[in-house]
Parts: C-alpha cells; structure tokens; sequence
C-alpha cells in the first residue's frame, strides 16, 4: 500500500516497519512464526529487566494487570492477549507494521482497539529505541487496558482525536497522550507512582522520573498539558501528576471545541519553566523509591 508519512510527536521521520504488508486501515497480521530464536530470547531478557525496574515504581494498576499476561517467556501471540482483554475490558490488540497515521490511529482506538507494532528492536537497541516498538507496545501500553476507567479513558481520546482533526488541534490532543499515556505519573499513598508507557519500558527514564529531583512534578491541569512542549528524543523535563484515573477521565471526557479555539491562538510553554498558577508536586517518598 501507499505510505503516508507518519508524524512522531512534534518530527518526521521516516517509517520503520514493512508497510507493504499493511491493509487500508493499517492492520496487518502479526506472522508470530516468523520470530527467530534470538528475537524471543531479546524478548524475554526485556522483559525480565523490566520487570525488575517497575517494581515499586510502576502503579499498582499497571503491576496487577501484569498478572493477567503470560508475557514472560516469549513474544505473546496478540491473539492470545486480544482474547484476555475482550473478557476483561472490551479490547484487543491489533498487529501494525509501525507507525501509522494519527487518523487510522485514533480510529481504532475510538474502537476499543489498540495497534501493537510487530517488529522488535535490534540486541544494539537494548537500551534505547527511538520510537516504539513490539517491547514498548505490550510491555508499556497493553496492560493498563484492563483497568476498566484506563481502558475507557483511551476509547475517550481515540474519539477525541477524530473531534480534534476538524478543529486543527492534533498538536495539542497529542501533548495530551504525551504526558498522560505514554510520560504519565499518578498519586498514590506511597508517593508518586508510573503509569505512563514511555516511562514504564525505559529503564532510564524510570528512575529519572521518580528520583531525580531535576525534572518537575505539577499536578494534572488539562489547560496547562494542552499548552506544554515536550522532549522527543531525551528525557522529559516535566512530569504532570494525576490524583486517579477517575480524574484523568473525567477531566477529558468532554467537549474540547471550547477549549481549542482559547488556546490555538497562543504560544506554547516550554517543556522546562513552572508558569503561574502551577501546583508543583512534592513527593515525601521520592528518596526512599
């Protein structure tokens, strides 16, 4: 099929995936048998690793839905996992070669499906990937599907996202899933805790998020994550704190019409300053995660 560039974040890049395989709603079929040896054993050492890392660092949430996936011991079929999360939450995964157009992206996620990219990483890639794969979607995205607000919460953006191409606000929905979905922190009784993929998956990033007091910590204001730049290819410099995923949903489960035409005409925050009206979060356990 045709190609349609793909927009990563705020960039351009060029898609890595086979797209030849596609169909016209980007889905594909995930070919489980043409794994190598080497790329489950790559699988399994990833996960392991991560495995590690979440401990006492990712919500309980995202650590109890873990136990619904035998994802340890090598790449999971989807189908196998579709059939856990239909029961669950409604859901399943669909196979994608990559990258794929925000429009067939939030199409599927209006309903109830979520693109899981097929290829892995190289062993070169272990520690860094610059944009997501197989490892990245099932490790980081697919396990919160089965909390029941998290999962309607995605449907909600999905359908959001549609909303937003009429009113030329990609650029700001896609702050939204940035700071939530993929860099999200929420509050928990132990301190602040991981819920956001792209932290879950990165060692790195991992402990820069809960430990390392450089970065800063505010408390979740649509407005504010809706106005705030973010990094693509380094560490965050914020972390917006929700209180719950009840919040989360209720905060962006409603008409943004009025919300995009305030903010498109002014400029954007960087991704590093606190702006007034900021509630910088402080986090008494950080030291002891």
């Amino acid at each position: 099929m045709k190609v349609t560039p793909v927009t990563y974040g705020e960039s351009q890049r060029p898609p890595r995936g086979d797209y030849s395989v596609a169909r016209e709603d980007y889905t594909c079929d995930q070919a489980w048998d043409s794994y190598t040896k080497e790329q489950h054993d790559l699988y399994v050492r990833l996960f392991a690793r991560q495995l590690r890392l979440v401990r006492g660092r990712a919500c309980e949430e995202f650590l109890r839905a873990l136990g619904h996936l035998n994802m340890a011991d090598s790449i999971p079929r989807f189908e196998q996992v579709s059939e856990l999360l239909r029961r669950a939450t409604g859901w399943q995964i669909d196979a994608v070669p990559g990258l794929i157009p925000e429009e067939a992206f939030f199409r599927l996620l209006s309903r109830r499906r979520f693109p899981v990219t097929v290829w892995l990483r190289t062993p070169e890639e272990f520690d860094y990937i610059v944009e997501p794969d197989l490892f990245h979607d099932l490790f980081g995205h697919v396990p919160l599907l089965f909390d029941p607000v998290f999962a309607d919460y995605m449907q909600a953006y999905g359908q959001g996202g549609l909303k937003a191409l009429r009113y030329n606000a990609l650029e700001l929905l896609a702050r939204l899933y940035w700071y939530t979905v993929e860099f999200g922190l929420i509050d928990t009784p132990q301190g602040a805790r991981v819920y956001g993929a792209g932290i879950l998956s990165s060692p790195g990033e991992l402990e820069r998020a809960l430990i390392d007091p450089t970065p800063l910590k505010i408390r979740f204001d649509l407005r504010r994550v809706l106005r705030t730049r973010y990094e693509i290819d380094d560490f965050q410099k914020t972390y917006f704190v929700i209180d719950d995923f009840g919040q989360l949903f209720g905060e962006t489960a409603q008409d943004f019409a009025p919300i995009y035409q305030e903010l498109l005409p002014l400029a954007p925050h960087p991704s590093d300053e606190v702006q007034p009206g900021d509630r910088l979060f402080a986090d008494p356990a950080a030291k002891t995660i």
